[in-house]
C-alpha cells in the first residue's frame, strides 16, 4: 500500500532526516587513513543510542542477506557499493568509501547515502562520485507533483549516459515512511512519463549508484556486500525526498559546513 503523508508526518520525517544527514557528515569527517570501519560503525551506534533513535538495518533480513544485518550503517569500500557489511578493515589513502544509513525516530524513517574519498583522491573517483550526486539532484529536480516515477528514473539514467557509466536496474530507490522500505521501486533508468503519478505526501528514497565499468554485480560470501562484477570502483548517493504542493523537499540534507569533496576537487584540479 502506498501511503501519502500529511504535512505533519513529513515534518516528523524531516526530524529524522536531519539526524541522518548529520551523522553521515560526522562519519565523513572521521573517515581517514588508518581508521577502522568498525570505529565508524560504533560511532553511528553511539549517536543513534544518544538520540533515542532506532536503526532500520539492525534487524533487516531480506531474502538476499544471511540473517539480520546486525549493524547500523552500510560501509562499502572501493568496488563495493551496496550493503557493505562493517568489518575490521583499516581505511587506506585513496579508498572510496560509500556510507548508507537509515534510522527511525518516533516511528518515522529516513534513509541517505554519501560517498567520499579517503585522503588523496584520484580524479576518476571524484568524477564517479560527482556523477551520482549530479544524477541525484537531477532526479530531485523532476520530483514534482504531476510528474511520474519514470521521470525520476529517466533523469538518473540520462546523467549516467552523459558520464559514460552503465546502470544496474536490480537495486534502486524505494518508498519510505513508517518503515525503511515501502511500496514503489525506483530504478535508476527508465522512460519519462511512465509509472506512478507523483502526488503531494509521497515520500521516497532516491538513490543513484554507479560502477565505473559494468552494470553487473556480485555478492560477497557474507551474503550482504554487493560489488561491481568487474572490480571497478563504485559510488552511491541517496536522499529521502517528500513530494509537496510546492515541489520536492529533501529531508536528509547534510550540514552545509561539510565541504570535504569540494575541497578535494579543488585540490585535484590545481594539482595540490
Amino acid at each position: 500500500m502506498i501511503e501519502h503523508k500529511s504535512p505533519e508526518d513529513i515534518e516528523r520525517m524531516h526530524v529524522t532526516g536531519r539526524f541522518v544527514g548529520q551523522v553521515l557528515a560526522e562519519l565523513a569527517d572521521l573517515a581517514a587513513a588508518g581508521v577502522d570501519l568498525m570505529d565508524l560503525e560504533h560511532h553511528a551506534r553511539r549517536r543513534i543510542k544518544e538520540r533515542g533513535a532506532e536503526s532500520c538495518y539492525w534487524d533487516y533480513a531480506p531474502s538476499f542477506g544471511k540473517g539480520p544485518f546486525r549493524n547500523v550503517v552500510c560501509l562499502s569500500v572501493n568496488d563495493a557499493v551496496l550493503h557493505g557489511l562493517p568489518h575490521s578493515y583499516k581505511l587506506r589513502d585513496g579508498d572510496l568509501l560509500s556510507m548508507d544509513m537509515a534510522v527511525s525516530i518516533d516511528g518515522w524513517a529516513a534513509d541517505s547515502a554519501y560517498s567520499v574519498v579517503v585522503g588523496t583522491p584520484a580524479a576518476e573517483d571524484l568524477r564517479l562520485i560527482e556523477a551520482t550526486e549530479v544524477a541525484l539532484e537531477a532526479a530531485i529536480k523532476v520530483a514534482q507533483p504531476g510528474n511520474r516515477l519514470g521521470d525520476i528514473s529517466a533523469a538518473i539514467g540520462a546523467v549516467a549516459a552523459e558520464y559514460g557509466y552503465p546502470v544496474n536496474l536490480e537495486f534502486g530507490g524505494h518508498g519510505i515512511g513508517r518503515t525503511m522500505h515501502e511500496d514503489l521501486h525506483i530504478p535508476n533508468d527508465g522512460r519519462p512519463g511512465r509509472g506512478w503519478k507523483l502526488r503531494p505526501g509521497l515520500t521516497i528514497a532516491i538513490e543513484p549508484w554507479f560502477a565505473a565499468g559494468t552494470d553487473k554485480i556480485a555478492f560477497d560470501p557474507d551474503g550482504w556486500t554487493i560489488r561491481s562484477a568487474d572490480g571497478s570502483r563504485t559510488a552511491h548517493s541517496e536522499h529521502t525526498v517528500a513530494i509537496t504542493e510546492t515541489g520536492p523537499l529533501v529531508l536528509t540534507r547534510r550540514p552545509e559546513s561539510t565541504k570535504r569533496l569540494e575541497d578535494q576537487r579543488e585540490s585535484s584540479a590545481t594539482g595540490h
